[in-house]
């Protein structure tokens, strides 16, 4: 578990709201994430995760609210250069090849070639596409297109990386080489933001936020939302916040 005191916040929310028409995608929500942090935003589908994080990475204009990324006011271009972001729907170019995919994003990175070449390595050997390098997306899987979409994210060794949904479609040996890998680059200072509805999951975050309905309904290390409902699984935990039962 990681110690928040005297660690800067990478990322701070607070009361952060959007609302589409009459519909509140997020009421209110607050939270802080200290560098070096794996935090969980967990939550069933439509419970607003998806939102903050596109709020936070600058693709949404949130309704009322404020979020800074190492103390500064998003959005602010130095900072968000040190940012990666891997959305929920793959984001690739079908007609350029696996290595054209993340050649424009070191690119867009401003990485020399040395780097982009070491980097290049590094992505394609941790998302298991090494050997597919030279293939077009177009011919690649959904679930390989979802891993070159991870790749393209991490090419650039941001120090704050936005990850929504980023397992989905991944075998369970390479679902648990992704986390293994997050908490290794969390212990480098790097700070890692992940959504996602897999409850089971959790146990690999440092701490979670569970939302609902675009509202906080409670924070913590896996452990200690299980200990304070008395819930075996974090499921049952969330389920017990839901109902207004955890203390």
């Amino acid at each position: 578990m990681s110690e928040k005191q005297g660690r800067e916040d990478a990322v701070i929310v607070e009361g952060l709201s959007k609302h589409f028409g009459k519909v509140k995608a997020l009421d209110n929500l607050s939270i802080r994430v200290p560098a070096g942090e794996v935090y969980g935003l967990l939550g069933p589908n439509g419970s607003g995760k998806t939102t903050a994080i596109k709020i936070a990475c600058g693709l949404l204009r949130q309704t009322s609210g404020r979020v800074e990324l190492f103390g500064q006011s998003r959005p602010d271009k130095k900072v968000l250069a040190q940012v990666g972001y891997m959305p929920q729907e793959t984001a690739v170019y079908m007609d350029n090849t696996v290595h054209e995919n993340l050649a424009l994003f070191g690119q867009l990175y401003g990485l020399d070639r040395e780097r982009f070449a070491r980097r290049e390595a590094e992505v394609l050997r941790f998302v298991d596409l090494s050997g597919w390098r030279g293939a077009l997306a177009s011919n690649l899987s959904g679930g390989m297109r979802h891993r070159l979409s991870l790749a393209c994210s991490l090419v650039h060794e941001p120090r704050l990386i936005f990850l929504d949904e980023p397992t989905v479609g991944v075998d369970p040996e390479l679902r648990a080489a992704f986390w293994e890998y997050f908490r290794e680059i969390a212990n480098r200072g790097v700070t890692v933001v992940i959504t996602t509805h897999y409850m089971d999951e959790a146990s690999h975050c440092f701490r979670v936020g569970l939302l609902r309905q675009g509202r906080l309904v409670a924070e913590g290390a896996p452990e200690q939302l299980k200990r304070s409902t008395g819930a075996a699984s974090l499921e049952d935990a969330f389920l017990a916040y839901a109902r207004g039962d955890g203390q």
